[in-house]
């Protein structure tokens, strides 16, 4: 089919309906998923990333014409064109092949039997309250220290942005006051601005503590960060580490998973494991 100045090589995806369809679909599902969770605070590279995709798949159909005329002007933009889309395909299948990877992994260890300490892995706070995906890693370790009751317990994480208190303490506050945890258990780390400060300063105070190095630690987290605080707590050196495994609410999982996608790379890059 001949070039115009209306039109493009047909297998261009502003040239198939079907194809429009589809991208005018995923766009608006991507944009308003980031744009609710902004709604309520949140922002992370697990949701400007779909905001970005959502909003470039939007503008691509309601300027298609333009775009269409421009791609068969410039034969070099149109190779580029191309090129972005294969990138894209590829990296597309990159995140599907690494979320059936961490769909079959996230599970943990299971329960620890018996366990020395146990270590929670910070997430988000907001005024000064555990986000919910922090609150259920939390909810998980309460139940995982009602059975084993001579278990220290580190709540691990840094000052978020905009909060005054660390994670560390708002989590400890968390379990005392909603799980009636004895202050004399808990261990609060404070500093911690990624997993591998969390779970290598967290070992630090709980040495100070007296517990051994090849002490049994359970650490607790969302499911699907399972995989690599396991990965890093061998980096980091615990001889003898187990994870447990909090659920992910279902409203932000996909997100979550996306950033996880970003957090493994950035892991890989920075030989956290």
């Amino acid at each position: 089919m001949p070039l115009n100045s209306t039109s493009v090589n047909p297998s261009t995806i502003l040239h198939s309906l079907w194809l429009r369809v589809l991208c005018g679909v995923a766009g608006a599902l991507l944009l308003g998923d980031a744009l609710v969770l902004m709604l309520y605070g949140m922002f992370n590279v697990g949701i400007l990333v779909p905001a970005v995709v959502g909003t470039v798949l939007l503008a691509m159909l309601v300027w298609r014409g333009p775009i269409s005329r421009l791609l068969a002007a410039r034969p070099r933009l149109r190779r580029l064109w191309r090129l972005g889309w294969w990138l894209f395909g590829i990296w597309v299948v990159s995140l599907l092949v690494f979320w059936l990877r961490i769909a079959q992994q996230m599970h943990g260890d299971g329960e620890p039997q018996p366990v020395d300490a146990i270590i929670v892995l910070g997430s988000a706070t907001r005024d000064g309250q555990p986000s919910q995906t922090l609150a259920l890693r939390l909810d998980t370790a309460a139940t995982v220290a009602a059975q084993q009751p001579k278990a220290l317990i580190a709540t691990s994480g840094g000052v978020d942005f905009g909060e005054s208190e660390s994670e560390g303490r708002i989590m400890a506050r968390y379990l005392q006051q909603r799980h009636g945890i004895a202050t004399e258990r808990l261990v609060m780390e404070e500093q911690s601005t990624s997993t591998a400060l969390n779970l290598s300063l967290s070992m630090g105070l709980l040495a100070a503590r007296n517990l051994p190095a090849d002490a049994s630690i359970a650490i607790v987290t969302s499911d699907f960060h399972t995989p690599r605080a396991q990965w890093i707590a061998r980096k980091v050196g615990i001889r003898n580490a187990h994870t447990v495994a909090a659920p992910t609410p279902l409203s932000i999982r996909f997100n979550a998973w996306l950033r996880e996608y970003f957090a493994v790379a950035s892991s890989w890059l920075l030989r956290e494991f």
